[in-house]
């Protein structure tokens, strides 16, 4: 049986201000923080195949994203909507079509995607897993 594609959708903010080098990077130039997030989860998606979904917390009237056919997906939640409430529509609705993992440093965040089906991984935990794909 082929093996179903695995995606690992990130909370983007939660992981900036997760891990301080990211976190004073945005104190001074928030799309700088951004793009180096980004930067860092193609490359970790680029070495392992793993389809990497980002979302940030955004003030649009409507949900945006983007990205390039087989590039990284990037997504930014509508003015008045959470991030949070993006990822846990995608782990409720894609949980058992795929092997999905969350990076995010918010528990409660955490706790609804594992009961969706969903794995979680810690700021720590995805630092270290990116550090091995560099």
């Amino acid at each position: 049986m082929p093996q179903s594609p695995r995606y690992l959708i990130v909370d983007g903010h939660s992981i900036i201000f997760a891990w301080p080098e990211l976190r004073t990077l945005h104190e001074r130039r928030a799309s700088a923080a951004r793009e180096e997030l980004i930067k860092r989860l193609r490359n970790y998606q680029d070495w392992t195949g793993v389809r990497v979904v980002i979302v940030f917390d955004g003030k649009a009237t409507n949900v945006s994203t983007t990205s390039d056919p087989g590039d990284v997906q990037i997504f930014y939640s509508r003015s008045g909507q959470t991030a949070d409430a993006i990822i846990e529509r995608l782990a409720n609705k894609y949980a058992e079509q795929f092997d999905l993992m969350v990076a995010t440093s918010d528990t409660m965040e955490a706790e609804t995607v594992q009961a969706c089906g969903a794995a979680w991984i810690s700021p720590v935990a995805l630092g270290n897993l990116l550090s091995l794909h560099r």
